[in-house]
């Protein structure tokens, strides 16, 4: 126990450290660290801290990448904010070695349908389009104590660009669970995302052509990009599940705070419904704690919901199945963003 009064406290001063900081909303880049392409969490907005395992783990808490056994494969897609063309893909691969640790490895890109190349001499279109590039590759440690305590960190990097400029960066992910009760009923989970290097644009797509005073030619000049942080936030998050000692049915609350570097603090709570495990389902609700005129509202501020179906290989092994994933997440602009994912655990 006196191992997680320690990483209680560490957590805590990071806390007060990361708490939300409105006046600097708007300075961080790499939003896409702060996207969920995966169907099962996005179902509850990301709420699970405590309770989230496998390869999902790997973007929501590290920790809980070693609370499932065998190997896991997952692939995931998402239509965000439907009406604009912009999807979400990723894979995740996630292994447990037996003794108590698991490795996983987790990639995940954006794709922002056909942007074509404008000019200021063809404002209309060159007739070519746009080559985006956003992606973030992670690899995933985690390790679980004697104790029922797991810890675990993601090592990330994060790529940004077209043809002509592109910015490059690394992100640390680390997480502690900790789990209790007589059937592991009760668990708390934090974790601290997306703390990185500074990141910065650079290419030929910064360089300008201007007349020099001396000779009547042009002379390419590199314009100097001005760097951003990484979107750095704090989970706290604690999960009971209420039929525990019930066969094939189970009811999971939970609860989430999130401090935000670059934005306002967030709350949420949800619930998840499983019977057999074979079928869940699940609802969750985010909003901020503090309301203000003067910043932004969030994209995400309201239901989430979301279900799964899971098919067992072998009848009464519920370990190793095959699964499909689904999930809405109510948007302020545009249509929602909906999630849909298949997995399969051996």
């Amino acid at each position: 126990m006196k191992k997680i009064y320690l990483l209680v406290l560490c957590f805590g001063l990071a806390a007060s450290a990361f708490a939300g900081n409105p006046d600097r909303q708007g300075e961080a880049g790499a939003a896409q660290l702060l996207m969920n392409p995966w169907a099962t969490s996005a179902g509850l907005h990301s709420l699970n801290t405590a309770s989230v395992f496998g390869v999902e783990a790997m973007r929501i808490n590290p920790a809980g990448l070693s609370r499932f056994n065998g190997t896991e494969i997952k692939l995931g897609y998402a239509n965000y904010l439907q009406g604009t063309d912009i999807s979400m893909q990723s894979i995740g691969v996630a292994s447990s070695k037996g003794n108590g640790g698991a490795i996983g490895f987790s990639i995940m890109s954006l794709d922002f349908g056909d942007v074509p190349v404008t000019t200021t001499a063809q404002p209309e279109g060159t007739g070519a389009l746009l080559s985006i590039s956003f992606i973030n590759i992670g690899l995933t440690y985690s390790y679980t104590f004697e104790e029922a305590v797991s810890v675990g960190v993601t090592l990330r990097g994060v790529s940004e660009g077209t043809s002509d400029v592109s910015a490059f960066g690394f992100a640390i992910d680390a997480g502690v669970q900790y789990v209790a009760g007589e059937n592991d009923e009760f668990k708390f989970g934090l974790s601290l995302r997306n703390i990185g290097s500074r990141m910065t644009y650079g290419g030929q797509g910064l360089s300008v052509a201007a007349q020099t005073s001396e000779a009547n030619y042009n002379r390419a000049l590199q314009e100097r990009s001005a760097g951003f942080e990484m979107p750095s936030m704090l989970n706290i998050g604690a999960s009971y599940d209420l039929l525990s000692g019930v066969a094939d049915q189970r009811i999971t609350v939970m609860g989430n705070f999130t401090a935000n570097s670059f934005g306002r603090d967030q709350l949420g709570a949800g619930v998840e419904y499983a019977f057999r495990e074979q079928f869940v389902a699940r609802l969750g609700y985010r909003t901020d704690i503090e309301q203000s005129e003067l910043t932004e509202i969030p994209l995400y501020d309201g239901l989430s919901a979301g279900a799964s179906i899971r098919v067992p290989f072998k009848k009464g092994d519920r370990s190793r199945s095959f699964s499909i994933d689904y999930a809405f997440r109510n948007t302020r602009i545009f249509n929602g963003t909906h999630n849909i994912g298949i997995g399969v655990s051996i």
